[in-house]
């Protein structure tokens, strides 16, 4: 049986700076979210598997009047990847706190019940969720993945992304210098190189 947070590709977890081509399969509970636009799927924004009929995302990722799809056991988002599935949504759950005109004020995380269960393979597995109120350490790394720009305005890769990340803790993150009262205690701040960052 599967568990949740252990790939069976573990990751190549490097210290590369700026981020780098992610090692195939090694994040297996990596979405993408797609819309379909004249009968073609785009990636539009990343989510993760935390049920086998559940997916994470972020709320400005979801607009009412978009039909989408969510690909699972993905690497190169142009190929024909064996193992990969497509599954539309039964329901997207949006926060209720969410405002799209008050990015700042947080809660950007919605939900989405897939209209199947998916069965859960070496290219596709659940990751594990902190438990409530957990909070993590400075400097804590974290890696961001996703198929996101690799510059402002630059190119969408098809090749999952990773970047490594280190926590910063609020009281630092919240100081004037930083983020300023726009962090909420709700947030992680992580980075600050200014050259890693999943921004786009």
């Amino acid at each position: 049986a599967f568990g949740c947070g252990v790939p069976a590709f573990p990751p190549s977890v490097s210290r590369v700076v700026g981020g780098e081509n992610a090692r195939p399969y090694s994040w297996p509970w990596q979405a993408s979210l797609q819309y379909n636009s004249n009968g073609k799927w785009y990636h539009t924004c990343g989510g993760t598997l935390i049920a086998t009929n559940w997916v994470m995302t972020a709320a400005h990722c979801i607009s009412s009047s978009l039909t989408y799809r969510v690909y699972l056991g993905k690497y190169n988002l142009a190929a024909e990847e064996q193992g990969s599935v497509a599954v539309s949504p039964e329901k997207i759950i949006v926060n209720e706190n969410w405002d799209p005109q008050n990015v700042a004020n947080g809660y950007d995380i919605a939900l989405i019940k897939l209209s199947e269960h998916v069965s859960l393979s070496d290219k596709i597995q659940l990751a594990c969720l902190p438990a409530a109120q957990s909070i993590l350490s400075s400097d804590t790394a974290c890696y961001v993945t996703g198929w996101g720009r690799l510059r402002t305005n630059g190119p969408l890769p098809d090749d999952l992304q990773q970047g490594l990340l280190l926590v910063v803790d609020y009281a630092t993150c919240s100081e004037p210098s930083w983020w300023g009262r726009t962090v909420k205690t709700t947030m992680v701040c992580a980075g600050g190189d200014g050259i890693t960052s999943s921004c786009n």
